[in-house]
């Protein structure tokens, strides 16, 4: 069983940054695509951003291309997503992905989804 944990959400101004992580467990963690989505009140959760087993291959949604970076230390068995100029907008529950796809940019592709966490951004 794979288990993830988020932290590193809050309260920022817009503007501002913060750093996700996503502790995974379990021994595989190198093998799978990881990706962080987000859901904001009364809408359907969205693709954020994702990052293939090996670090090679990121991609973005267009709404943060530029502002977002994905990470991942498989020696930590961590995925990070790293938020800057942020913005009223980008509040939201953000949610860590887990797939054994190459990438995972839609929700029906996530194996293994982490509980959440609440990033709020002020204006």
């Amino acid at each position: 069983q794979v288990q993830l944990v988020e932290s590193g959400g809050g309260l920022v101004q817009a503007g501002g940054s913060l750093r996700l992580s996503c502790a995974v467990s379990g021994r595989t963690f190198s093998s799978y695509a990881m990706g962080w989505f987000r859901q904001a009140p009364g809408k359907e959760r969205e693709f954020v951003a994702t990052i293939s087993w090996n670090g090679g291959s990121t991609y973005y949604a267009d709404s943060v291309k530029g502002r977002f970076t994905i990470s991942r230390d498989n020696a930590k068995n961590t995925v990070y997503l790293q938020m800057n100029s942020l913005k009223p907008e980008d509040t939201a529950v953000y949610y860590c992905a887990a797939s054994t796809m190459y990438v995972v940019v839609t929700t029906p592709l996530v194996h293994y989804w982490g509980q959440g966490t609440q990033v709020t951004v002020s204006s």
